[in-house]
């Protein structure tokens, strides 16, 4: 304590003669106060003011500099006014301040202004010329800069690295070139900064040849030798790809330092070369090259790209014993490593021994937790980080875009967005693309929509999230609409816009247009189709009823088949009934995929459906030997922010007995005709037990506990972990017809709105429900399921459809006046179709079925 006071003592005693205290002694030697200068003294006299005039001048010039530190040029005016009117001038210290600020905020009229200023005062210098200079390079007005260096009477080299860094920073390579040709030619010699300046600037391949020229001058000149000269040679070569050139100038440094051989590191990684980015660092460490931080960040980024776990893991051990594992910018890289390897666990370990973590270090984390489906996890740790107020990038908020549409958080994630248009961190296209999907996984097209609007220059990911948002939505036609827009403002589509367009395609089942996709990708856009393209297209043929024609593209398929191409197929065999091409998928199955317990339940209800329960009875057998299970359903609905889960049975929730009374009701609203529907797979079965069992399924309690707890003017939004069965799918559009309310039910394959289910029910349960509970008379029979089948056509053939049902409903000898109208009513549909309005469709479905009954009971009248 002794010694740390006397230290404390000593630096006193040096930096200031007024108190020195000793603890020890407490001797005090008082300050001698006739050493403060006078003009000090409070005091005011005409005679201290006039003898100390310089003195008064450092104060205002001292305020002068802080208002330009603080970047008020519009008081600095008005302060040096002030100055000029008192008499006092600005000192040459003050006028650096100004220009130097000058070029950092481009005020280009403000330097010039104290640069007239200076002129008429003939009051400048050395250093004074060079920061005159260097105002103009930093404002870019490099016409000025040239003509003022040239009336420069002090010029040295400081000023000719000044313009010539300038020139080459800002890609002037040949006007840098220039001049250091006219400093040789003058017989001055370049500094080694000059040469460092300009190589650093050389980075891309057109230029090599000059670099190379460069490197020679410097061999000739004896500067080659400088440890600054060679780092830049060898990085210079590295940034024009010229790696076998950077790798002779490193190995021929006098010195290696770990600048050079990182820039080396750096090069091969992106070319791809992680190997030899591994070995150049096992030489560093062998011969003694000093590390730096930054050398660590790009191994672990070779090790994590040639998935190089083992190797990762001695290199994290040998950072243990340097003890720099609690750095930020070695522990980051470290988490980054583990994320991109799998390693979650070890990435959380790593992360914890951060000191302080910074914003990227909690970015990899969150990263990791999405990448392995830990997206509560994910927004938890987000909330935390928020709260403690800790920075925050866009990097962050993209992938909480991400977890908020995994988890269907429409609530929060409406808050994110804010939030992070609050900080303005959704500038960066990829986080407004994030955003696009969020809306659209959480139901809300529409807002997706608007976020793609407020994209100044959308790129080829914000079209394709937008494109496959609504093709998610079902809405192919838009979709395509949206495609076609997307090429006529100029941008490319890439391979991901193909999988959408073709998804698109696949649920509302335009077969033709799909294989025109697929055909047109290499031939016309310059996109390979892949694995996943040629499975959209399997699935397109597959959903439309053609498993033939799917099962040939799979036999003809230039890659080989994988899980999902017979997946596909196997779906479509199960949607048409098709046991025969089934076996021969679900045998592809069981051999690439044996695991998924999907294909078992499959088959068993194919082989049911057939009647063959013996081979039924062998899927389950099978099933029960590998100890597989079905995916347990999960369905959850959010209302006034609180998410409201239910499973299969679920009687947990505090209204579960408003909710079930509320299922029979609905079941009770649709028994009536339900009785008259029974399909292929009721027929096999008990269907009084079937239908009690199906109440208790997840989605239809989600259903009915929004009836109950949302307002009946607000559509209801289901979430639902795995497929929707066919009876919920039909009991969500019996619902909406029965409650007239709009749902949306999300599954895990796709959204789908009760205004499109509606529609595409017309044709057979609508027309049925109609049949049942309206009218008998054949003609109106043949009328209304002309009419559904009319509703099935894609929005883009309406008024094909509408021409060719007014042909058949005259060859119908339906009544003329009868006739006439109901073919305005079919162009009339058609017109609001192409104008994707599904809500206003439904509404004039409605009301033209009122009409119809009227004018049928008329009709039936006059003539009986």
């Amino acid at each position: 304590m002794y010694s740390v006071t006397c230290q404390c003592c000593w630096l006193l005693s040096n930096s200031s003669p007024v108190v020195v205290a000793n603890d020890k002694t407490n001797n005090v030697r008082h300050a001698n106060f006739a050493q403060v200068p006078s003009w000090i003294s409070l005091k005011c006299s005409h005679s201290s003011l006039q003898t100390h005039k310089d003195q008064q001048g450092q104060v205002e010039n001292l305020h002068l500099i802080s208002l330009t530190k603080q970047g008020k040029l519009r008081e600095v005016h008005e302060f040096i006014r002030s100055m000029d009117e008192s008499g006092i001038s600005i000192d040459p210290r003050s006028y650096k301040y100004l220009f130097k600020m000058c070029g950092m905020l481009g005020a280009l009229s403000d330097g010039k202004l104290f640069h007239n200023r200076l002129q008429r005062m003939a009051n400048s210098n050395k250093v004074i010329e060079n920061c005159i200079l260097q105002m103009y390079c930093d404002c870019k007005n490099f016409t000025d800069a040239e003509r003022f260096f040239d009336e420069m009477v002090n010029r040295d080299l400081f000023s000719w690295a000044t313009i010539i860094s300038a020139y080459a920073k800002e890609g002037h390579i040949d006007e840098a070139i220039r001049l250091l040709l006219r400093m040789l030619d003058l017989g001055i010699i370049p500094s080694p900064s000059i040469f460092c300046t300009l190589l650093g600037s050389f980075a891309d391949p057109s230029v090599l040849d000059l670099g190379k020229q460069i490197h020679s001058q410097l061999i000739r000149t004896g500067f080659a030798a400088d440890v600054l000269i060679e780092t830049s040679i060898s990085n210079m070569y590295v940034k024009c790809g010229w790696l076998d050139g950077a790798e002779v100038a490193t190995n021929k440094m006098t010195r290696k330092n770990a600048v050079a051989c990182t820039g080396l590191m750096v090069g091969y990684t992106q070319a791809a070369r992680h190997r030899d980015a591994l070995l150049l660092f096992v030489r560093m460490i062998s011969e003694g090259v000093a590390l730096d931080e930054f050398v660590f960040s790009i191994v672990l980024k070779a090790c994590a790209a040639s998935e190089d776990l083992y190797t990762g893991r001695q290199i994290h051990s040998y950072i243990v014993k340097l003890g720099l594992e609690s750095k930020v910018s070695v522990g980051t890289p470290l988490v980054d490593f583990y994320v991109k390897c799998a390693r979650f666990e070890a990435a959380r370990q790593a992360f914890e021994t951060i000191h302080e973590p910074n914003d990227f270090s909690w970015s990899a984390l969150i990263t990791g937790y999405c990448q392995c489906d830990r997206f509560d996890r994910a927004l938890e740790i987000f909330k935390t980080i928020r709260s403690k107020g800790v920075l925050l990038n866009s990097f962050i908020y993209t992938n909480i875009f991400q977890a908020c549409s995994a988890v269907s958080d429409l609530i929060f994630g409406a808050q994110i967005h804010a939030d992070a248009t609050k900080k303005g961190l959704i500038t960066c296209l990829s986080g407004e693309s994030a955003m696009i999907t969020m809306y659209s996984k959480c139901g809300k097209v529409d807002y997706a929509h608007q976020a793609f609007l407020a994209i100044d220059k959308p790129d080829t990911v914000a079209w394709t999230a937008l494109i496959c948002a609504y093709a998610y939505h079902g809405k192919a036609s838009e979709a395509v609409r949206l495609f076609n827009k997307m090429l006529g403002s100029g941008v490319r589509p890439n391979a991901v816009t193909f999988i959408g367009l073709l998804n698109a395609c696949s649920h509302s089942g335009l077969v033709k247009e799909g294989k025109q996709f697929l055909d047109s990708m290499s031939e016309k856009y310059g996109v390979d189709p892949t694995i996943d393209h040629y499975n959209c297209m399997i699935d397109i043929y597959s959903r439309a009823g053609l498993p033939q024609e799917a099962l040939e593209m799979i036999r003809s398929l230039p890659f080989e088949p994988d899980a999902m191409s017979w997946k596909s197929l196997l779906g479509g065999c199960w949607s048409h009934r098709n046991l025969e091409i089934g076996r021969i998928a679900a045998k592809r199955i069981f051999h690439l995929d044996p695991l998924d317990s999907a294909t078992y339940v499959i088959m068993f209800n194919l082989c049911a459906l057939a009647g063959k329960w013996d081979e039924a009875a062998q899927f389950r057998k099978m099933m029960a030997g590998r100890n597989l299970r079905k995916e347990v359903s999960c369905s959850w609905i959010i209302v006034k922010g609180k998410v409201h889960r239910f499973v299969v049975g679920d009687r947990h929730h505090p209204q579960t007995e408003e909710i079930y009374s509320k299922l029979k009701q609905l079941n009770f609203a649709v028994n009536k005709g339900e009785e008259r529907l029974l399909n292929e797979e009721d027929a096999l079965c008990d269907f009084t037990e079937r239908k009690e069992q199906l109440l208790d399924h997840s989605e239809r309690l989600a259903i009915a506990y929004g009836l109950i707890c949302t307002a009946a003017d607000t559509p209801i939004l289901i979430f639902k972990n795995t497929r929707s069965c066919k009876d919920c799918h039909d009991f969500a559009k019996r619902v909406s017809i029965v409650t007239g309310r709009e749902l949306i039910v999300r599954d895990a394959n796709r959204s789908q709105h009760s205004s499109l289910i509606f529609l595409k029910a017309a044709s057979v349960t609508f027309s049925q429900f109609l049949l049942l509970n309206c009218v008998s008379d054949p003609s109106f029979n043949f009328m209304l399921v002309l009419w559904g089948s009319f509703l099935e056509v894609s929005r883009g053939l309406a008024f094909h459809a509408a021409a060719a049902a007014a042909a058949l409903c005259f060859d119908a000898a339906l009544p003329l006046h009868y006739s006439v109208i109901f073919c305005l009513e079919l162009g009339m549909f058609g017109l609001v179709l192409l104008h994707h309005n599904s809500a206003l469709v439904a509404i004039l479905v409605m009301s033209s079925v009122l009409c119809h009954n009227l004018w049928f009971s008329l009709f039936a009248t006059s003539t009986g």
